[in-house]
């Protein structure tokens, strides 16, 4: 190897270890999983969040945003919308809950499922209305939620604590050190 050739070499190196790799868990805002899908009289847009839990809370979050395909575009009242997920691959029943509107608008539902285990879990959003029915169908990841516990807060910033604690025990030796006497 050539003299000075150790940097160039150690920057490609650092370059491409510092790419990019695919990452397979949720943790951040909600995310679309249906957008734009007109069927029946609506336009069906899906959200979700999907974490899965042990303890068998419902924190698989979805919302619902609907428009009609006509004029005016807010669906009428009276348009129900169920939400319904399995884990993808199996032939296990639906867990089926009506979704509620959010704010009493129809046009936006929220529904709140138990997803159990992380993996895959079909999603299926059926509405039966003055409009006439439709359907719209996805998948999602479920992750476990990966905000640590509030109490682990005080874990990870004790490493800090305690080196500014050791830093201002030597500045106040040094100055006590530095004093004529």
């Amino acid at each position: 190897m050539m003299p000075g050739s150790r940097v160039p070499f150690a920057l490609v190196i650092a370059l491409l270890t510092s790419l990019p790799g695919p990452v397979f868990a949720h943790d951040g805002p909600p995310f679309p999983i249906v957008s734009g899908h007109r069927t029946g009289g609506y336009e069906i847009e899906v959200w979700t969040d999907p974490d899965s839990t042990d303890d068998g809370s419902a924190e698989g979050q979805f919302w619902v945003i609907l428009e009609s395909t006509g004029t005016p575009t807010e669906p009428p009242a009276g348009t129900r919308v169920d939400v319904s997920i399995r884990p993808s691959g199996t032939k296990d029943s639906w867990q089926t809950i009506q979704a509620e509107p959010v704010e009493g608008k129809v046009s936006r539902q929220f529904a709140r499922l138990v997803m159990d285990h992380e993996g895959r879990f079909d999603v299926r959003v059926e509405i039966v209305g003055p409009l006439g029915r439709a359907t719209a169908t996805a998948w999602v990841d479920a992750t476990y939620d990966l905000r640590p516990a509030p109490a682990m807060l005080v874990l990870y910033l004790l490493p800090f604590l305690v080196v500014g604690a050791l830093w201002a025990k030597l500045l106040v030796r040094r100055r006590r050190a530095a004093r004529p006497n």
